[in-house]
Formats: structure tokens, sequence, C-alpha cells
């Protein structure tokens, strides 16, 4: 597989004393930046302090972050914020040894390094890790590969997206269930291309059509729908403001996986799509993060 890894990427970094504080902060945070500027998450430490993290695939105005922090945090918080840069190399060699296979459902995510530790029984699906997210030990895709396994259990369907696919994990588990092609996309062009070295790599290269397009403005989602199931594990903001878009791509009686929300983001979300004519069916908690399951009304 061809590196597509940045040389660096850029992190602020601080904690916040409560649960209800951090989701303050991260709503904030999300409303504030453009779709693709930033990537947010929190997560609760063992002694109920929250650690709140933003990566930067640009060197940010340190200024500007303390002032959007502060609005909602406070000085002190905002003062007390760390920016650092992540050599993206150093973290895939370091993150690499502790990464195992992760099984969800009949779904085994693995590095090539554990290609023999995949039962026999189960879909390997081989990702490395890179700068796209998506290696299977995030919380939220794991919950989409679950919720993944539990719909095609009991039903095939024929056309399928997934939206902001990153490295192509979850187009590549449904091309090796469904034995057919998937519509994969994303808005950023390195991403793009680690979704298609991974396809290949897992030889789905030939039914897994990758795409870079923002929400569904590219020709091929109005070629390819409707669509009988969506998967997007992006973050809570855009998934609101694309409950509309793809309520409009969906055929009768379609399913939706969305996750990359943080859970008290949740409600939120379900409320956008519930507006749109979508009912949750089924919502798994992982480490903090939701997965959602959804179905378009007839």
């Amino acid at each position: 597989m061809s590196s597509t890894i940045t040389p660096a990427t850029h992190r602020a970094s601080f904690v916040i004393g409560s649960e209800a504080s951090a989701k303050h902060v991260v709503d904030f945070l999300t409303e504030s930046f453009v779709e693709g500027e930033a990537a947010i998450a929190a997560f609760e430490r063992p002694d109920g302090i929250w650690d709140v993290t933003v990566h930067f695939a640009d060197a940010p105005d340190q200024a500007a972050i303390r002032k959007l922090v502060g609005l909602t945090a406070g000085d002190h918080v905002a003062q007390s914020i760390i920016f650092d840069t992540v050599e993206a190399r150093d973290w895939v060699k370091a993150t690499l040894a502790d990464l195992v296979p992760v099984p969800a459902g009949r779904f085994t995510v693995h590095g090539q390094h554990d290609r023999a530790r995949v039962p026999p029984n189960r879909l390997g699906i081989e990702i490395e890790a890179a700068l796209a997210f998506g290696t299977g030990h995030h919380g939220t895709t794991r919950g989409c590969l679950l919720l993944l396994d539990q719909v095609l259990k009991a039903w095939y369907p024929r056309r399928v997206l997934d939206l902001g696919t990153g490295t192509g994990v979850l187009a590549i588990a449904a091309t090796k269930a469904l034995h057919r092609s998937v519509l994969a996309s994303d808005i950023d062009a390195a991403a793009v291309r680690v979704a298609r070295d991974n396809s290949r790599l897992n030889h789905a290269g030939n039914l897994v059509q990758v795409i870079r397009a923002t929400g569904f403005s590219a020709p091929q989602f109005a070629e390819r729908s409707p669509f009988d199931l969506v998967l997007a594990n992006i973050l809570a903001n855009p998934l609101r403001q694309l409950a509309g878009p793809m309520a409009r791509h969906l055929a009768p009686s379609a399913l939706v996986i969305l996750s990359g929300l943080l859970t008290p983001q949740a409600a939120g979300v379900i409320a956008a799509y519930r507006a749109r004519g979508l009912v949750p069916l089924r919502h798994i908690r992982i480490d903090g993060w939701s997965s959602l399951l959804l179905r378009k009304a007839r």
C-alpha cells in the first residue's frame, strides 16, 4: 500500500472537570469549525476528569483557539491548552505494535502483522494505521461494524453507500459480506487514496468505488441512488447537516448507520433524522461514543 501520510498533524489539548462541561465545549467547537477543518474528541479519565483534544491538518491560530475555548470553559482552561505537533510517521510506528485484531460480529479488523490471527470463520479486513481514521480500534468504527453485522444477518441491501469512508473499512466490510459493489466517498483526497489502497489490499478494489465528494454533490450519488443502506461514520455536526440530503437519496425502508458522535450528541442527531422521517432502531455506546441504526419510513 502506498504511503499517503502527511508530515505532521497539529494538536490542541486540555482537561476539563465534568462530562457536561466537556460536551458543551465539544459542541461549541464543532459548530465553530468548517467541515474537515478539525477533528475533536473527548474522553473521560478514571478520575472523572475529561481530556479534550482537537487535531488540525494545518497549524491553528493559537490565540483564536484559546478565545473559543475561553468563551465556553473560562480563561483558566483556555490558558491551560497545550499546543504541539504530532509526527504522523512516529505515531504509526508507535501505535502499530499495540493494534491487536478487533472482532466486531463476523468481522475482524487487523493489521498486516496479524493476518495469521484472524479466525477462519471471520471476515478479515486488513487496515494499517494511517492518518485517515478507521483502524477498527476506535469505538465508532467498531460500533458501525457491529450494527452492519446485525443488519446483514436479516437483510441483503442492493445499493450501499459509505459516506465519509476514511480508510474504507466499512465499505470493505460491506463488500466482503455482500459480494456486491459499494460506493464510498470522502471529502479528503488523502483518505480517498487510502481507501482505494485498502480496497485493493483486501481484494475488493473492483467492487468498492471510491470518489472524492462533499456531501451528496457528486453525480455518482444520483446515478447510484436511491440507497438501501448508508454508512456514515463522520462527526455530529456534519451528520446533522446531511440529514436532509441523505433522506432524499434513500429508498423506502432504507437503513442508515450513523456514528462519529459522542454519546451526549446522539439525541440531537436522532432529532435531525426524525424530522426527515427516519426512526431510530438501535443505539450502541462504546467508550463514550455512539453508533445509531435508523430506518426510513415507507
